[in-house]
């Protein structure tokens, strides 16, 4: 796999090979900074955000959440869009955030570099009212019980709820080579979890400082990669030196972890490992070349 400089928008200067299919790029400060495509271009087309509620789940009964969902331009209502999922979906969606979803996608959609995507932008469960707002205050309370917990359920609830519900509206694709979902810390592992669990249905992974730590078993997936058969899905996990050490684990730790493991089944896979901490500074400022590599070679996989 050719080595290349890799997300210069984001101040990485070191690229060096782990693995066949990985690489681990060193980044010189902790002040990532958003490029271009991260800024709206007026001379792209751009998509639309919708927002919903979901009040009534079957599989964690009493909680309400708020999603969003982003189209495209591009897109028709007849061909089959390609899907995306994000967890803690506020924190993925506003303008001024690290990561900026709506822009990011407007602007690679229109270069071609990802198909037309639909994203589905869910906030974690939350028992009791909802705030007038999406954010964190409430601070959802069934957030770790669907993020951390190292089963099929989170995926269940995708497939059975939220996606049905999208699709009454929405033409999305069946080909799970063209369905991604996407989180961070707790979220990163969800993400993870879903694809693992469910790869018949979602192939592409994007953790951004995954919790695969000792939250609900999660840092159990190390040895489960290593001892199970091969599962068709690309991963791409992001972290940095200075991210959490606490009686959970080590973060930088576990993603190093997850990464040998990735590469001792020889799974497609990228870690990108910087400087920064748990926040979203260093994924956002990488995110849409972290899309390009996730969704490098869809062309393959359409009509």
């Amino acid at each position: 796999m050719p080595i290349r400089r890799l997300f210069a928008a984001a101040l990485l200067s070191l690229v060096c090979p782990i693995g066949q299919h990985a690489a681990v790029a060193e980044a010189p400060s902790k002040g990532y900074q958003h490029g271009p495509d991260s800024q709206v271009n007026e001379s792209v087309p751009r998509g639309s955000v919708t927002q919903h509620e979901w009040l009534d789940s079957k599989v964690y009964p009493g909680t309400r959440r708020r999603y969003s969902v982003y189209v495209p331009a591009q897109y028709d209502g007849e061909t089959p869009a390609a899907l995306m999922v994000f967890q803690d979906g506020h924190a993925y969606e506003g303008p001024g955030g690290d990561f900026r979803v709506p822009v990011v996608f407007d602007n690679l959609i229109a270069q071609g570099d990802m198909p037309v995507t639909i994203a589905v932008m869910i906030d974690p469960g939350h028992r009791g009212e909802l705030a007038e707002k999406r954010g964190w205050s409430p601070r959802p309370s069934n957030r770790s019980v669907e993020y951390d917990s190292v089963n099929g359920d989170y995926a269940e609830f995708l497939l059975t709820e939220i996606l049905p519900e999208v699709e009454k509206k929405y033409r999305i694709t069946d080909n799970p080579e063209l369905r991604a979902v996407c989180g961070s810390s707790s979220g990163g592992i969800c993400a993870f979890s879903v694809a693992w669990h469910r790869p018949d249905q979602f192939r592409k992974v994007l953790s951004h400082i995954g919790s695969f730590v000792d939250l609900r078993g999660g840092h159990n997936y190390p040895p489960m990669i290593r001892k199970s058969e091969p599962k068709p899905i690309r991963v791409f996990l992001q972290d940095g030196e200075n991210d959490l050490d606490n009686r959970f684990g080590n973060w930088p730790l576990a993603n190093r972890q997850m990464a040998r493991a990735l590469a001792f089944h020889d799974y497609d896979y990228k870690l990108v490992f910087g400087t920064g901490g748990h926040d979203g500074n260093h994924g956002g400022a990488i995110f849409p070349d972290s899309l390009r590599w996730l969704w490098r070679g869809w062309q393959d996989h359409t009509p």
